[in-house]
């Protein structure tokens, strides 16, 4: 099979990486890719992955059977639509179901109608009812921006007057068009877990666990970022409340074959969820694989996943057939000197063939790049993902952070905490 990959971050690294072990992949094309995916597969510059019409032809000039598409961006754009009315095999949903992220008013209205247990809120569309709202439910709150915002249009607010700038923020272009609609939130408490599932047919195919570590330092302070590491599978979540997680994304996967406007869903869908004092709760649907998620869940996978991308795309829920490891994997994500705030590139990387040679590592380039010299460096705020398999979850961490240890590039910044709380257990959130 010939197979194009949209996108160029780590989670595509990682999606193409198990896509090439497969024996049913023959052309692996990876648009734009990084400088790990030219390892792997061919590169493709310059295709715009946003536009439906510019994908298409490409799937026809090198007979493409199977489109994977990356990030939210093209689902939202409505690529998978173009892409489907010709015939083709697109793993991702359309863009109406692709609103389950790229809205997040959409997304709690969906969960309202469907019975899925979530924070309360309220969306806005002018700042003083939203100050109001901030008032009336006091800090800590939540404020989020309703469309995509690159993983960052989140603001967990402590105080009532930082829930106010936030509120401010939005509604004066911080997150762009993103911020025209403002999301209030209550703020619930405990541990916060992933459970992404293949959906397709109105059923759902559940992965494994797996919990992302948001915030830019060590002790989860600083800035939300797009991730900087995270763990699979998740110790300190008990077995009924995986149950009820599961029975969640099962309702919702149920729900997107009922709703009249999700009609058809096929792809991921990511369910991240607060596991409160009252159980389980999602606080986020997303649309596509999780990144860094992804860089944890697929080395545990031991299925074939062109044949369980081929399944969902073509609406054969009964043919998906998921094995997991028993293994336990970490990923500790390699950033920019300033990241999640502005950063330079271009800086040499070295290392990644040494840190490889640890039995177990596993190097996906989330922003990197060749220079003129064929060099390899850094090209965005989260350069590596440092992902480690092993048999006990000190062995994975301790492997992720020797093999961190061995890469550098001028300005490295990660947090050296990853999964340390989870390893204290479930006492570690009540303190």
């Amino acid at each position: 099979m010939n197979i194009l990959v949209l996108g160029g971050g780590g989670r595509e690294h990682a999606i193409a990486w198990a896509l090439a072990k497969s024996p049913r992949t023959d052309n692996l094309y990876v648009a734009p890719g990084n400088g790990g995916t030219d390892g792997i597969a061919q590169n493709v510059a310059g295709l715009n992955a946003e536009n439906g019409q510019d994908v298409l032809a490409f799937v026809r000039e090198h007979g493409i059977d199977l489109v994977v598409i990356g990030p939210e961006a093209p689902l939202v754009a409505g690529v998978a639509d173009v892409l489907r009315a010709e015939g083709v095999a697109v793993f991702g949903p359309d863009a109406q179901g692709a609103q389950l992220e790229g809205s997040k008013t959409y997304s709690k209205e969906f969960m309202d109608a469907n019975g899925i247990p979530t924070a309360r809120y309220a969306s806005f569309t002018e700042l003083e009812p939203a100050l109001a709202y901030v008032r009336e439910l006091g800090a800590p709150i939540v404020v989020k921006a309703d469309g995509l915002a690159a993983g960052k249009g989140v603001i967990v607010a402590e105080e009532l007057e930082d829930a106010e700038d936030a509120v401010r923020s939005c509604f004066d272009g911080a997150f762009g068009d993103a911020g025209n609609v403002v999301l209030v939130e209550e703020f619930l408490t405990g541990p916060e877990c992933s459970l992404l599932a293949f959906v397709t047919g109105g059923k759902a195919h559940c992965m494994v666990t797996a919990q992302d570590h948001k915030r830019a330092f060590d002790g989860d302070r600083g800035p939300n970022t797009g991730g900087m590491g995270v763990y699979s599978p998740v110790p300190i979540v008990e077995a009924d409340e995986l149950t009820a997680m599961r029975e969640i994304m099962e309702r919702s996967a149920a729900a997107t074959a009922r709703d009249p406007f999700v009609n058809d869903y096929r792809g991921v869908l990511y369910g991240g969820f607060m596991l409160t004092p009252q159980g389980p709760k999602v606080l986020e649907f997303n649309a596509r694989f999780g990144d860094p998620e992804t860089q944890v869940v697929l080395p545990r996978l031991e299925s074939d996943l062109v044949d369980i991308m081929l399944a969902v795309a073509e609406g054969r829920p009964d043919d998906i057939d998921l094995r997991w490891s028993e293994q336990w994997a970490v990923c500790v994500v390699l950033a920019s000197e300033g990241y999640p705030g502005a950063y330079e590139k271009g800086k040499v990387i070295l290392g990644i063939d040494e840190a490889e040679e640890i039995e177990g590592v596993t190097v996906f380039h989330a922003g990197t790049a060749k220079n003129f010299d064929d060099e390899l460096v850094t090209a965005g705020g989260r350069v590596l993902n440092v992902v480690a398999l092993g048999d006990s979850f000190d062995d994975a961490r301790e492997k992720a952070y020797e093999a961190c240890d061995l890469i550098n590039f001028e300005g490295k910044q990660y947090r050296s905490d990853i999964g340390k709380r989870a390893a204290a257990g479930r006492a570690a959130w009540e303190n």
